[in-house]
């Protein structure tokens, strides 16, 4: 039986403390909760705009769209799934916005967003090898070049040898580069 139905069955209320207790949980589960939908929003939004930086930016648009509009939630069960679509339309708006012809007078900027779009076809064609990898081989790669974890240190988590590290770095980057060139 839940703690809160137990007094009440039991007539005792409980002290301020206890309650205190019982509320500091409950706002620690929410939280742990909500920290859990950011990070699925990231990564809806990121797989729409392929950069941190918009991506975030996508987000707290997304939560303005989700607290202005939250009466419109018709099951409060569905609310990691309504959260997911609207940060979905709104990367898929951030990009149609980003799209946008400049004028032709504007020469750098028109060169600027051509690097842009090549960067993100890197970056797709990048996303695309890495999902070809094992999971672990994958992890390796992201600890090593986009979190920025020294060898050392992806070795003491792995509980492996530094050499053991190195040579699968070294070995699944000759495997991309293969991939890449054919």
């Amino acid at each position: 039986m839940e703690y809160w139905g137990r007094l009440w069955m039991n007539g005792d209320r409980g002290s301020s403390e206890e309650r205190n207790r019982a509320e500091s949980r409950q706002f620690d589960m929410f939280e742990d909760k909500l920290l859990q939908l950011y990070q699925e929003m990231i990564a809806v939004a990121l797989a729409k705009v392929y950069n941190k930086s918009d991506a975030q930016d996508v987000v707290q648009e997304a939560w303005v769209r989700i607290l202005t509009k939250h009466h419109s939630l018709r099951e409060r069960d569905k609310l990691q799934a309504w959260a997911k679509a609207i940060t979905a339309n709104t990367a898929s708006n951030a990009n149609r916005q980003s799209r946008r012809v400049l004028p032709s007078g504007d020469r750098e900027w028109s060169a600027g967003l051509a690097d842009v779009r090549e960067e993100s076809d890197i970056l797709l064609e990048i996303r695309e090898l890495l999902g070809q990898l094992d999971p672990k081989t994958r992890a390796l790669l992201l600890y090593k070049f986009y979190y920025g974890y020294k060898d050392q240190e992806i070795a003491a988590a792995w509980q492996v040898p530094v050499g053991t590290i190195k040579a699968r770095i070294h070995r699944t980057k000759l495997r991309l580069k293969q991939w890449m060139t054919q």
